[in-house]
């Protein structure tokens, strides 16, 4: 194996509980279109297409602004109800592959276990110690910033972890 294929064969993965069912938790990465007020680094969504039986976009174009570092990124996304969702990067100026998920695991209480993964490339080499780190950096603040959006949406406390 390359060290090309090395490289992206490997992801990076983390997980945390949410107060909130499935389908509330699914409801709010779906939103697309909400992302802007609540995700770092996220300054637009725009839905390309809504192919998808329940309304849910298959395909969004995501503007992102984190410091000087700007991108247009086009994302298709293939839906498994409340379950999972798994997105691939179409198009970019920064980054040659984007390969990302979300995995939704009912806890008892109500709650729910999101694990999110991720697998990127950029387009200019970065030393893969790097990019580990900006790729957890990235997770981490996904998944911190989709619990307080869920469970302020939902007003439910926030459980122990």
């Amino acid at each position: 194996m390359s060290k090309a294929e090395a490289t992206m064969s490997e992801h990076v993965r983390s997980s945390i509980t949410i107060a909130a069912t499935p389908g509330e938790v699914m409801d709010v990465i779906a939103d697309f279109t909400a992302y802007p007020a609540w995700a770092t680094g996220i300054t637009s969504a725009d839905i390309l297409d809504r192919g998808h039986d329940d309304g849910r976009a298959v395909k969004v174009l995501w503007r992102i602004a984190s410091g000087p570092v700007t991108d247009e990124q086009v994302h298709t996304y293939q839906w498994n109800g409340d379950r999972s969702v798994t997105w691939l990067l179409d198009d970019s100026r920064m980054l040659r592959t984007l390969h990302g998920s979300y995995v939704l695991t009912p806890v008892p209480g109500g709650h729910t276990e999101v694990t999110y993964i991720l697998r990127l490339e950029l387009k200019v080499p970065l030393l893969d110690v790097l990019k580990r780190r900006a790729e957890k950096i990235i997770i981490g603040s996904a998944l911190t910033r989709l619990k307080h959006r869920v469970e302020h949406l939902h007003h439910t406390p926030h459980p122990t972890r």
